[in-house]
């Protein structure tokens, strides 16, 4: 049986993944809260293989070698996500690599993960990494998708649109739940919607 995949995105609720200057909003758009915190790092218990693209490999690596102990990139759950090991699919980054258990595999970011749902024990998890999702999504190999919704609106400053060019998808709905009053995290079963 082939290992499960999910998708895991942080989202404004106008689909925005990250935000350019002049905002400042701070990670999360500054909306964590203990609920959600205790919750993420649940969600990276061990027992996963994580994949990332090149650049948002890239970016998890210059945030967290800039933090100290004390900073928000290292959170709980960060930690964690750091310590599991990690499918980075890029055929321009070379090792080594400074992250504890990760490798990097050339090629099509599709055929690796089909190859990886294959043989992996324990199931996949992705966060971010835009362009490696979008090809899954539209190739049929994400199982779930589990969007954080902050409580923002990012429309004059958000610069990263998560869910341009992906096609159609009907969702159903797996789970949902709010963190600290504020914070929605949904969970669904994509579905590609192929029009006749």
């Amino acid at each position: 049986m082939a290992a499960s995949y999910t998708f895991d995105i942080f989202s404004s609720l106008d689909g925005y993944g990250s935000y350019a200057p002049p905002a400042d909003w701070g990670g999360y758009w500054g909306k964590q809260g203990p609920e959600l915190l205790h919750h993420r790092a649940g969600c990276y218990r061990a027992g996963q293989r994580m994949v990332f693209g090149a650049n948002t490999f890239r970016q998890f690596v210059g945030m967290l070698a800039d933090a100290d102990d004390t900073s928000e990139v290292r959170d709980a759950w960060v930690s964690r996500m750091r310590r599991l090991p990690a499918t980075v699919v890029s055929s321009t980054l070379r090792g080594p690599l400074d992250w504890p258990d990760a490798r990097v595999v050339a090629g099509d970011a599709v055929d690796v993960v089909r190859e990886l749902k294959q043989q992996s024990d324990a199931p996949i998890r992705s966060h971010g990494s835009l362009a490696v999702n979008r090809a899954l999504l539209a190739a049929g190999e994400v199982d779930l998708v589990q969007v954080t919704v902050f409580p923002v609106l990012s429309g004059a400053t958000g610069n990263v649109p998560i869910w341009d060019k992906i096609g159609d998808f009907d969702l159903d709905l797996v789970d949902s739940q709010v963190f600290d009053g504020r914070t929605v995290e949904l969970t669904y079963a994509p579905h590609l919607r192929r029009w006749v």
